[in-house]
């Protein structure tokens, strides 16, 4: 019950809540309490209000009320380096297992911000009337999606007597693809990549997506545009089932799918997916890629 009140308690207090859209930093998200400095200051001030009162030091009154004067005005500055802070999420782009994902954070100010912080990892500043573009860091330990959760953006300027922080928590996400398999060789009997004229039936505009090896680079020197190879017969059409992986872990078997995706797709092959009752027509390009990689991604993932 006490358990259960307490959280409630901070879920309030701390408001996780998931946001959408830019959010602006108003005094009710906004946090602040002394640092351990600040409190060893008070300490020394208290000592020295008491050293005055005892021994009526006039100079002493004086020193003590301009350091707590100093000190106050410190806590303002605190606040204003923080406060009405706009930010707003960009859009993360997928990974590969074990690789660092990036969450684009964008922020914009009319006055300038020194010494702002995330989670204590990332440092920046914001300059007056720009936007300030800066990246929150998550370790991608496992396929499919990723939320970078609660964000703590702090401060602790000028004096690092307080420390002021608001919480964030962004709808965005970043899709993690499984790790491709080292030395993960294609299927046997897979067809070679048709790189030469053997086949040769013509060429046809470029499209955004096209492999890589299939455009006529020979065209495009005689400035005849981008354009593609096309080849007759589907003598390179390769099919990648999840049956030929051999491996006996599911993760395993979608690592060395992963790694065949991207070797078909680096030999300009035109290939497709099977994932049991799931299948990708064969294609190829880096639209081609994506999807098949993202099928892999969420396989066996509740969305």
């Amino acid at each position: 019950m006490l358990a259960a009140l307490n959280r409630r308690f901070k879920n309030w207090l701390f408001r996780p809540k998931i946001e959408r859209g830019p959010i602006t930093l108003t005094q009710r998200r906004i946090f602040i309490l002394p640092t351990r400095q600040g409190l060893a200051l008070a300490g020394v001030l208290l000592l020295m209000l008491l050293g005055d009162i005892n021994y009526n030091l006039s100079l002493g009154y004086i020193l003590t009320f301009l350091l707590f004067t100093m000190a106050i005005s410190s806590m303002l500055h605190t606040f204003r380096n923080l406060a009405y802070l706009e930010i707003s999420a960009g859009r993360a782009g997928p990974v590969f297992q074990g690789e660092t994902a990036r969450f684009p954070l964008h922020l914009h100010s009319r006055i300038a911000r020194y010494q702002l912080a995330l989670n204590d990892e990332t440092r920046f500043d914001v300059p007056a009337g720009r936007t300030t573009e800066t990246c929150f860091l998550r370790h991608a330990e496992k396929r499919g999606w990723l939320e970078p959760g609660r964000i703590t953006i702090y401060t602790v300027f000028p004096l690092g007597l307080f420390r002021a922080w608001s919480y964030l928590h962004f709808d965005v996400r970043c899709l993690v693809y499984p790790r491709p398999m080292a030395d993960a060789r294609l299927p046997g009997g897979a067809p070679p990549a048709a790189h030469g004229d053997d086949d040769f039936s013509g060429l046809r505009t470029y499209v955004p997506g096209d492999a890589m090896p299939r455009i006529a680079w020979k065209a495009y020197a005689r400035e005849r545009g981008l354009l593609v190879k096309q080849f007759s017969g589907r003598s390179d059409e390769l099919w990648l089932d999840m049956q030929d992986a051999r491996d006996e872990n599911l993760e395993d078997k979608l690592s060395r799918m992963a790694a065949w995706v991207l070797e078909a797709e680096s030999k300009g092959m035109t290939y497709g997916l099977r994932l049991g009752d799931q299948e990708i027509r064969p294609g190829n390009g880096s639209l081609h890629r994506e999807s098949c990689l993202s099928r892999l991604a969420l396989y066996g993932i509740q969305e």
